[in-house]
């Protein structure tokens, strides 16, 4: 890959589970390779997603305690990464949505997600890489996480 080929700015896409360590090892990796700003993305779907917007009780103190937790979170993983505090974002809506919208607002040329390497009707039904991959203006890596990545270092 020539410098005019290399990317830019790396945005990494994390549910801040476990796994998110896995791709994180990558973007790292990538980041550093093509001397790229890396900027971790964290979306927390509001409660309301859950009922279809109709939800039976005012959930607002529940969810400004996810988004204060999320937000701590995010903080510490990202730190740890050693990514400034300026490119920590959280963000509410649709993970698939608000990542291709955050990518195009900083001028992301790669997204970086994690997948389950789900299949069939699991891959139709709620897989954000998937979402992400056919909404994204940009190169999109899905980093294979969960279970596969485990049986996959024991083989070796």
């Amino acid at each position: 890959m020539t410098d005019a080929e290399s990317y830019k700015k790396i945005l990494l896409a994390v549910d801040l589970t476990e796994e998110s360590n896995d791709v994180a090892n990558r973007a790292i990796f990538l980041a550093e390779q093509n001397r790229a700003e890396l900027h971790v993305v964290h979306v927390i779907e509001p409660l309301g997603f859950s009922y279809g917007g109709d939800v039976p009780m005012d959930v607002s103190s529940v969810q400004e305690q996810i988004q204060n937790q999320a937000q701590q979170h995010l903080n510490e993983f990202a730190s740890r990464l050693s990514v400034a505090e300026g490119r920590h974002h959280l963000i509410f809506g649709r993970p698939e949505s608000e990542i291709q919208k955050l990518a195009v607002e900083i001028s992301a040329d790669l997204i970086l997600v994690g997948s389950h390497g789900r299949h069939g009707i699991a891959l139709l039904f709620g897989s954000t890489a998937n979402g992400v991959l056919h909404k994204a203006n940009c190169d999109v890596l899905a980093v294979r996480v969960g279970s596969t990545t485990h049986n996959r270092t024991q083989d070796n």
